[in-house]
């Protein structure tokens, strides 16, 4: 089912002309799977909601492995799909929404917020912004963020390209209040 993986990285050194020490990163890891609904409705899409479960371990684990970090030490996550033309809306919501945060939350270690998510209907190369929130605590504004995906030759009219993004840090410079880190209690997910 799973036709390739990409991992990508994103490391920022600078911003509005100030150094960022350490640099703040992002993980990206994207699977680009078969859609087996693709071109036909179907009243139960149980084969991509388990699917999603898989993923979101698979991925999670990835991109934290990517940014050489334990778990606990993820700070940020989000989701996303592009549904190639043949297949639905629907198709993306099963994959990410019933099972997948479990999962990617065991790869993050807690993650009582909601993950934030987003999808869309696309052609190959076409491009999502993954939106990002803290793992503990919705309301950390420093954490609000997003990372733009792509893949080249996907998806194709019956793929689905599936991300998991992954932060260890906030957005550079970060300076509009809010929630800070350290005040994060992380038993409701808002605060």
């Amino acid at each position: 089912m799973i036709r390739k993986i990409l991992t990508v990285i994103e490391e920022t050194h600078r911003e509005a002309g100030e150094e960022i020490r350490p640099p703040t990163r992002k993980a990206a890891a994207i699977a680009v799977i078969g859609n087996p609904y693709a071109g036909r409705f179907a009243e139960n899409l149980d084969e991509l909601i388990e699917v999603g479960e898989m993923l979101g371990g698979l991925l999670g684990e990835r991109a934290v492995r990517a940014l050489g970090i334990a778990p606990h030490q993820a700070e940020s996550c989000g989701k996303a799909a592009i549904v190639g033309e043949d297949g639905e809306l629907e198709h993306a919501a099963a994959i990410l929404h019933p099972k997948l945060g479990a999962p990617l939350r065991k790869a993050v270690e807690q993650g009582a917020a909601l993950v934030p998510s987003a999808k869309k209907r696309g052609g190959m190369g076409a491009a999502i912004d993954v939106p990002l929130g803290h793992k503990d605590a919705a309301f950390v504004r420093s954490h609000f963020d997003a990372m733009e995906i792509r893949v080249p030759d996907a998806p194709r009219r019956d793929e689905i390209v599936v991300a998991v993004v992954v932060t260890d840090s906030g957005r550079p410079l970060a300076r509009i209040g809010g929630l800070a880190k350290h005040e994060i209690e992380g038993k409701d997910g808002l605060r």
